[in-house]
């Protein structure tokens, strides 16, 4: 059960107007990385929440709000990225938001101005090891 502190953690991040592209992630996950390639590929401004970063390691803060965003989103996963306040969903949901338009029109909708990028499709920023390979001769 999330504590109440970690709740309100997580409301408050969330309703921050001036970063409302929010990635609940965690350092070391290839799928947190490759949300962070997209963005950064895309020119879409974000805040990172790492919870197993330095400022979420003392009493397992980290570990707290991972509860409370499960509680949230009913999702378990990470990432988990949210823009205005909405919760996109993890890796792939973003990916298919962003290839079909759709995360784009949310982040313009929080008045947040994108530069044209060109990124063809979102699921080559997936780990290598993801991707369909061809059998050996």
């Amino acid at each position: 059960m999330p504590t109440v502190a970690a709740l309100d953690h997580v409301e408050s991040i969330l309703s921050d107007k001036d970063q409302p592209v929010v990635l609940f992630a965690l350092e070391w996950c290839e799928f947190s990385w490759s949300v962070r390639k997209l963005f950064a590929a895309a020119g879409i401004p974000y805040r990172s929440v790492d919870l197993d970063g330095p400022g979420y390691r003392e009493n397992d803060w980290g570990g707290a709000v991972r509860k409370a965003l499960a509680k949230k989103t009913g999702a378990v996963t990470i990432p988990q990225i949210f823009v205005g306040g909405r919760h996109i969903g993890g890796a792939t949901e973003t990916f298919d938001a962003f290839n079909s338009g759709d995360l784009h029109r949310l982040v313009r909708k929080c008045g947040v101005t994108l530069a044209e990028a060109d990124v063809a499709d979102a699921y080559g920023f997936l780990p290598a090891w993801l991707h369909p390979r061809k059998p050996a001769a």
